[in-house]
């Protein structure tokens, strides 16, 4: 998969363009561990480019974020076990009758971890109460955590991760 580093503004163009449009290709996918299928909305596409509302990713985290979200439908398509799972309450923007509440919701977060190309990532799919699961993001394994220099694959924080 190569460097996560981008050369330029226009490498970086470059690779957000080419992963739009896969992302807009890909619909959904068939995911054998819950036996259903995984959407692939705006929401997760703009999940790998900001970490809440208004606040963006730095652009060296999105491009390797957006380089290797070619990956997640293959993760996605292969697994058979989840390598994590995470329940939580937290304020939803639901969309219903033509109209955007901010509701308290139950929140699931399923993780799961594959080693594909060389590359070993992370991918997470959400789901809201029991509504659709959606892919939520793809992390490389790529951090070090600065105080005992280990690879961390995320800060425990699967929302902004």
């Amino acid at each position: 998969m190569g460097k996560f580093n981008f050369k330029d503004e226009q490498d970086f163009d470059k690779v957000s363009e080419k992963a739009s449009e896969f992302y807009v290709s890909v619909g959904e996918v068939s995911c054998p561990y819950f036996g259903e299928k995984i959407v692939f909305n705006s929401a997760g596409f703009k999940h790998l480019k900001f970490k809440s509302d208004q606040v963006a990713r730095p652009r060296s985290e999105q491009y390797a974020r957006l380089k290797l979200l070619t990956l997640a439908p293959q993760v996605l398509s292969l697994s058979r076990t989840v390598q994590g799972i995470s329940h939580v309450k937290r304020f939803e923007r639901i969309r219903t009758h033509s109209r955007t509440d901010t509701i308290f919701k139950p929140v699931s977060y399923y993780e799961f971890i594959a080693v594909l190309e060389n590359v070993r990532v992370k991918v997470v799919v959400k789901q809201i109460d029991d509504g659709q699961k959606c892919f939520w993001s793809i992390i490389p394994f790529w951090k070090i955590d600065p105080v005992n220099s280990l690879r961390v694959l995320h800060s425990n924080n699967l929302e902004h991760d």
